[in-house]
């Protein structure tokens, strides 16, 4: 069975590289694997969370097909995520193509700029709550000095900007990642092929078009990978603002199956939640690994 000996490896050191891996592997099938099956299990019940589990077979994905406030969480997460593949990156491209030319100051803006990923969501979220105070926020500042358009705005709980709002807080957060990210991948890319690009005429957006774009491809799509999954299962941001209020206006998956389990007690129904959007994640994933096999990343 050569998948146990792999590279031809002497049977001795095969039997050893298997023996490190083993710990790995029990942790990924104790904490991943076991988790998952059980709940894609108890998607096919209706279970409350406590006592009797009756199964209902796929009673539950039907339900979803047609459940208004999934398919409005549904479509929050798709803006989200439309949202997170435009606004960030864009934001940590230019602020790496800048920060490329920093010099001495680098190090130290990359350190503000990474101050946020440090910070526990619910410092940040407690920040922004306080900017975005209607009376006693930046828009009662602002008003006191003569520039009264954000006053009495009340961005948490205005249902046309509450999902913004949020993302917002998240995308601040987001970028400053993004930058170190994209600046690290920038700095890998061969400074000759700049110099040959401006010894050709290239202008500043040609450079950026056919040099640094081709060059930090790989970093690019991970980014967007990673983008795409975490939008689709953001919980932490719109919990802790909005808990998807106002009357739903930011309700993600996400807080839809934590209310389903810990609020209404459907665990069963909940654990459908979850496992659609493993699926939709997963296929996100089959993208990713189709893109690599036509070897976008060479």
């Amino acid at each position: 069975m050569t998948w146990l000996n792999p590279g031809g490896l002497p049977r001795r050191q095969s039997f050893q590289g298997w023996l490190f891996l083993l710990p790995l592997m029990i942790a990924t099938i104790v904490v991943i694997v076991l988790p998952t099956l059980a709940t894609v299990a108890f998607s096919l019940t209706d279970w409350s969370g406590f006592g009797e589990v009756t199964f209902i077979g796929l009673e539950n994905f039907r339900q979803l097909a047609t459940d208004a406030s999934f398919l409005q969480s549904l479509k929050h997460a798709v803006i989200w995520t439309a949202i997170f593949l435009t606004v960030p990156i864009f934001m940590g491209l230019l602020g790496a193509v800048l920060l490329s030319e920093a010099g001495p100051l680098q190090t130290f803006f990359k350190l503000v700029y990474f101050i946020p990923v440090t910070l526990a969501s619910v410092i940040n979220a407690h920040i922004w709550r306080s900017l975005y105070d209607p009376f006693r926020g930046a828009g009662a500042v602002l008003e006191g000095l003569g520039i009264p358009f954000l006053a009495d705005v009340a961005f948490l709980g205005e249902k046309n900007l509450a999902l913004y709002a949020v993302a917002w807080v998240d995308v601040w957060r987001w970028w400053g990642f993004l930058v170190v990210v994209f600046l690290a991948a920038l700095q890998a890319i061969n400074p000759e092929l700049y110099d040959s690009a401006k010894v050709d005429g290239a202008s500043w957006w040609l450079e950026f078009r056919h040099v640094t774009l081709p060059g930090i491809r790989v970093t690019l799509l991970f980014v967007v990978l990673i983008t795409i999954v975490g939008s689709l299962n953001v919980f932490d941001y719109v919990y802790i603002l909005t808990q998807g209020g106002p009357a739903g206006a930011t309700e993600v998956p996400v807080t839809l199956l934590y209310k389903s389990a810990f609020q209404k007690y459907e665990a069963g129904y909940a654990a459908a939640i979850g496992t659609t959007m493993s699926f939709l994640s997963g296929l996100v994933l089959v993208g990713y690994l189709l893109l690599q096999h036509m070897g976008w990343e060479e």
